[in-house]
């Protein structure tokens, strides 16, 4: 009974040994760090790879490096025009400091959260409904910068930040398109203007080159009979020209003086 007695209490102690070690030994991935808090206090960040931690005495929180993704959930706003949108967007952003994100902040992902969201709210509606259409990569921009600064206490880097959707009432879409519609015309008929001007300028250098020989109007006019002839059409009608009226009008002037 002795020899089974002393076998129980040996395996005891090692069962009780390899819990320890179990509980001592932690494996971080490459892409995690441990931020270690011994007795409740911060005494410093260990990984990756193996660490050792004495059991009940220290603690340890994991936390992921790498970059996350956080999707913003639609967001009401109003623009600067008063016009009233459903914007939603994307924001890219990694842990940068492991004791930062732990200490400063209890949930980061959350805070982050409803930073952004407000964030998008603050800065789109300062901006009119074009701005948003038409200026996009700027306002990532500008989020983005307000972002990194206000999570850099947290020790986050928002990386990049995407407005996916800008969604539109239909009432404000069919004005959008009467808008681009008379945008539209109103260019046509600049570029119709344009063109008669440009038209009539080079019809006076025309009429200047042709009045400096009489000559020459002669010959456009034979020039005009024969495209017209080669119509094929039954009847033909054309001007009297002048020139021939004037040099009928001298002839029979003639005898008289």
């Amino acid at each position: 009974m002795g020899m089974f007695a002393d076998l129980a209490s040996y395996l005891v102690a090692i069962i009780v040994l390899l819990i320890i070690i179990a509980a001592a030994i932690k494996i971080l991935r490459e892409y995690e760090r441990g931020v270690i808090f011994t007795l409740g206090r911060f005494t410093g960040i260990k990984g990756p790879g193996l660490i050792l931690l004495i059991p009940y005495v220290q603690q340890m929180i994991r936390v992921d490096l790498r970059t996350r993704v956080l999707d913003v959930p639609s967001q009401d706003v109003i623009s600067h025009d008063n016009v009233s949108v459903r914007v939603s967007a994307v924001i890219y952003f990694r842990v940068m400091d492991p004791e930062k994100s732990t200490i400063q902040v209890a949930d980061f992902m959350m805070a982050t959260s409803q930073l952004a969201q407000t964030t998008l709210r603050s800065v789109l509606g300062k901006h009119d409904l074009d701005e948003m259409l038409a200026e996009r990569d700027r306002l990532n921009e500008d989020i983005q910068k307000i972002l990194d600064i206000q999570t850099d206490a947290w020790g986050i880097k928002v990386a990049n930040v995407e407005i996916k959707d800008v969604d539109i009432n239909e009432s404000m879409i069919r004005a959008i398109a009467r808008q681009a519609e008379a945008e539209r015309e109103r260019r046509a008929k600049v570029i119709n203007a344009e063109g008669e001007q440009q038209a009539a300028a080079k019809l006076v250098e025309a009429a200047e080159i042709l009045a400096r020989l009489p000559e020459a109007m002669q010959l456009r006019y034979l020039s005009t009979l024969n495209v017209i002839a080669n119509e094929k059409t039954s009847t033909i009608l054309f001007p009297f020209p002048m020139e021939f009226a004037n040099l009928l009008l001298a002839k029979i002037e003639q005898p008289t003086k």
